[in-house]
């Protein structure tokens, strides 16, 4: 007898269903994303998370409790839905994560660094291994596609012979080469946060941070713009992605870690997400 296979979840919204693509096999977790692109072997870092929390507590000066004794870890090459009612701490992890903010008490290492002990001048080059992606893109209004990618690379002090390339590498992966010399009043929704997730892919960082990225889509650009995180994810670039989006949470079964009142209530890889808030 015959099985006819099943097809993957799909995302219901206001536009046409959209079907889950199904799961790659986990990338070589040491690969950078310019050497998987390229073919170029890297050497190894072993099994070692990239991010890890232990008892990880943040407490605002108001009083306010945003984390309570939080343990995470995430491996090279993870994708991570972060989810949660608002309120929940999502927002106040990621600041932890950047070292906008520092941990009351607990541990936050990044790639083997415990950030509360970094010096603050050391802070900006932490930075370069995280790319963030925000929901209202933040792009420079005045600056083309090109050159929003490009600023990315000149406030690190990249030579300028290295940054061209870079940047026309980047747009292809985005599929933005013929927008390259548009200005960002001039693109839609989703081909302006194509290119903040360039600019936050040009400088090769070990994690992509992305906090409501479909927030102002509608569903079927949303969709776009999720297949282009799991196609850098593919390329070897861990993804922490938070969200409110329940119907993707749940047609990609992904790992998902969900916060409720500062505390993780679940981590479970392939879950779904339903929404209280």
């Amino acid at each position: 007898m015959t099985v006819a296979p099943q097809r993957p979840p799909s995302i219901v919204g206001n536009g046409p269903a959209v079907h889950a693509p199904r799961q790659a096999p986990p990338p070589h977790p040491a690969r950078s994303v310019w050497a998987r692109i390229l073919g170029r072997p890297t050497g190894s870092t072993g099994d070692r998370p990239l991010v890890v929390m232990r008892h990880v507590s943040k407490v605002y000066p108001n009083g306010k409790v945003a984390l309570r004794e939080v343990d995470l870890g995430i491996p090279e090459g993870d994708f991570v839905f972060l989810v949660g009612p608002s309120g929940a701490g999502k927002s106040t992890l990621i600041k932890l994560l950047i070292r906008d903010e520092i941990a009351t008490s607990g541990d936050v290492i990044l790639d083997g660094q415990n950030l509360a002990r970094i010096k603050r001048r050391a802070v900006p080059k932490v930075r370069r291994r995280i790319g963030i992606v925000f929901q209202d893109y933040k792009l420079l209004p005045q600056r083309t596609v090109w050159e929003n990618v490009a600023f990315a690379l000149e406030v690190t002090a990249t030579p300028s012979r290295l940054i061209r390339p870079a940047v026309d590498r980047v747009l292809a992966v985005v599929g933005l080469t013929g927008q390259a010399r548009q200005l960002p009043a001039t693109l839609s929704g989703g081909e302006q946060q194509r290119t903040a997730i360039a600019r936050a892919l040009v400088h090769d960082p070990r994690l992509i941070i992305a906090d409501e990225p479909t927030g102002n889509l509608d569903p079927l650009i949303s969709w776009e713009i999720l297949q282009l995180l799991l196609r850098i994810n593919e390329l070897g670039v861990t993804v922490l992605m938070a969200t409110h989006n329940a119907d993707v949470v749940t047609a990609l079964r992904r790992r998902v870690v969900a916060l409720e009142e500062g505390r993780i209530a679940r981590d479970q890889v392939g879950g779904a997400y339903h929404r209280e808030d």
